[in-house]
């Protein structure tokens, strides 16, 4: 099968130049994509075992070429592996005529070889591998990018991954220490008694979070399903199962836009804790992020753009009220009742709601004018109800719910709260929500029957959080999209 030249910015001519030496390679019987020969060590192997005062072992190393230096009978070549890069030195006195030849007319760079050699030090100072033999492993059909400036086309880093780990170290690193965070996440939540579960991906009611979902159709059962948008429904009814404390590390899918902060299937964690509330979460929760940052980038103080942020505990903490009235600069009295309109009316915060309640002016209020305004960790706590239609109201002022939301550089980072487990208030709220939907309102909960029948058995007192991972990884890797954290973001298909 002919294979035609799929990259529009590189000249015809070089990519049949590739495809013409595979086509010599296998009239003269060679495979230029053979089994493999396995290697015994890697780049960092190599260096970090080299002496200058000891003969060196041999070495089998494989990677991509990154750079060819050939003058006449000899040359150098470096090679990237996972590890790192090392230079290997070719002699066609030692690697023999033919193979030299071969490496000349045959290599080019991109190219996955294999080498086996012992280690010197170049009188640079360099540590290489002299190569006694080398083979081909697999053929590269296009020239890699600029090797001192890697992809600048960042539509080509997010459509074509796989360049952007070759070219550059820095993002390659930025997805390992992703992969870090996982696992130093996972460490702390097995250490602290939690039971790593998995649930449903395709849900017959959208719940756990107000977003649109995705809808598919399932044909032997003859129903339509919904991509998850949380798991926490399912969560809880493994807590109402006798399961006190879990976790879910997973996928969720919101059918919504697209920005540096939103991508439509994103990574989560949520995790419950049964007999403690939203004040014991704070605290288990600033603990966790404090031991992922002092994990994955040996300290606490991160760099995020502009921003130093200090990931020791304990973050800030203040109500809502507190923090809009610091920002608007008046009394947290100022905000109470009909006084909030006026405060409304300054600011020119646009209301959707026809009639808002005195609760929806404050979410309005801050969501306009604080959230941007949050830049080190800090809890907000005390939500309007009617915003919180799955947190337990406090018991206090029950026009508040016991629910808090971790700000970071202006981005909501998480949100937990003291789940509700009454399941006559559940089956309320959730009433108030199919009726606002009904007349209208997408952004609301559909009525859940089977969650409040599973509540009916008895859920503990219990507290639950959410973290998202993308934007924890954003500020830990100082990224400044949330492209730049998923590996295969999702984009608009090429015409």
């Amino acid at each position: 099968m002919e294979l035609k030249n799929n990259s529009p910015e590189l000249p015809e001519e070089q990519y049949q130049v590739r495809v013409e030496k595979v086509k010599k390679m296998q009239e003269q019987g060679i495979n230029p994509w053979p089994a493999s020969k396995a290697t015994n060590a890697t780049s960092a192997d190599v260096k970090h075992e080299f002496s200058d005062l000891q003969d060196s072992r041999e070495y089998e190393v494989a990677g991509r070429i990154l750079t060819s230096r050939m003058h006449g009978k000899a040359g150098f070549v470096t090679i990237q592996d996972e590890a790192g890069k090392i230079q290997l030195y070719l002699r066609e006195d030692t690697i023999g005529e033919q193979a030299f030849s071969f490496l000349n007319d045959f290599i080019d760079i991109g190219d996955i070889i294999w080498c086996r050699g012992k280690s010197f030090r170049t009188k640079t100072g360099e540590v290489t591998i002299k190569a006694e033999e080398f083979t081909l492993l697999s053929k590269c059909l296009y020239p890699l990018p600029e090797k001192f400036h890697g992809i600048a086309d960042r539509e080509i880093k997010y459509r074509q991954r796989y360049l952007d780990l070759i070219t550059d170290a820095e993002d390659k690193d930025r997805f390992i220490k992703r992969s870090h965070l996982v696992s130093a996440m996972r460490t702390f939540f097995n250490e602290h008694g939690f039971l790593e579960v998995e649930t449903p991906m395709l849900h017959p009611i959208p719940g756990g979070a107000i977003a649109k979902p995705f809808v598919t159709h399932h044909n032997a059962l003859g129903m339509d399903l919904y991509l998850r948008i949380a798991p926490e429904l399912y969560l809880k009814r493994l807590v109402v199962g006798g399961l006190p404390r879990v976790y879910e590390i997973n996928r969720n899918f919101r059918n919504e836009g697209i920005s540096i902060r939103h991508n439509p299937e994103f990574t989560m964690v949520e995790y419950y804790i049964a007999h403690h509330d939203y004040l014991y979460m704070m605290l288990f929760t600033e603990k966790l992020l404090e031991h992922i940052a002092q994990t994955v980038c040996g300290t606490t103080d991160i760099l995020f753009g502009e921003h130093h942020l200090h990931f020791s505990a304990p973050f800030e903490r203040l109500t809502m009220q507190e923090a809009v009235a610091r920002v608007v600069k008046c009394n947290v009295e100022d905000l109470e009742g009909d006084k909030i309109d006026a405060i409304i009316k300054q600011h020119k915060i646009h209301l959707d709601q026809k009639n808002p309640s005195w609760g929806y002016k404050l979410n309005s209020l801050f969501e306009e004018l604080v959230e941007s305004t949050l830049i080190q960790p800090t809890f907000i706590t005390q939500f309007p109800i009617e915003v919180s239609p799955l947190s337990k109201r406090n018991p206090n002022n029950p026009d508040f719910a016991d629910r808090f939301e971790l700000y970071v550089a202006g981005i909501e980072l998480s949100n937990g709260f003291s789940e509700l487990n009454n399941p006559f208030d559940q089956a309320e709220r959730f009433q108030g929500q199919a009726q606002a939907r009904a007349a209208g309102e997408d952004e609301t909960h559909f009525y859940d029957a089977d969650y409040v029948h599973a509540l009916e058995y008895g859920l503990p007192p219990t507290v639950g959080c959410g973290i998202g991972i993308d934007r924890l990884t954003m500020f830990l890797t100082n990224a400044p999209s949330i492209r730049d954290v998923i590996l295969f973001p999702t984009l608009r298909m090429k015409e």
